[in-house]
């Protein structure tokens, strides 16, 4: 078994509202060192498989057609055994 970890965020090009209120927030509490803040997804999940190439494929299927609406977001993963 192996478990996924998939982080889908806006491509850089997009304009990210929700993450322009959080980057004012952060400014409001004195934090103006921090900028460019970005809001996004993070999914986790089990795949039932003895192979990390099967799990891989599967994540990245999923990803694409699923999790992530490609012409706006881009998503990373990572894929790890499950330790038992």
């Amino acid at each position: 078994m192996f478990h996924s970890k998939v982080f889908v965020t806006l491509k850089k090009s997009i304009l990210d509202p929700q993450g322009k209120a959080v980057e004012q927030g952060i400014h409001s509490l004195g934090f103006d060192a921090v900028g460019d803040v970005r809001i996004g997804k993070y999914i986790e999940m089990d795949i039932d498989t003895n192979s990390r190439e099967d799990a891989e494929g599967m994540t990245k299927e999923i990803s694409d057609k699923l999790l992530a609406n490609l012409i706006m977001e881009s998503y990373s993963f990572t894929t790890e055994p499950v330790k038992e």
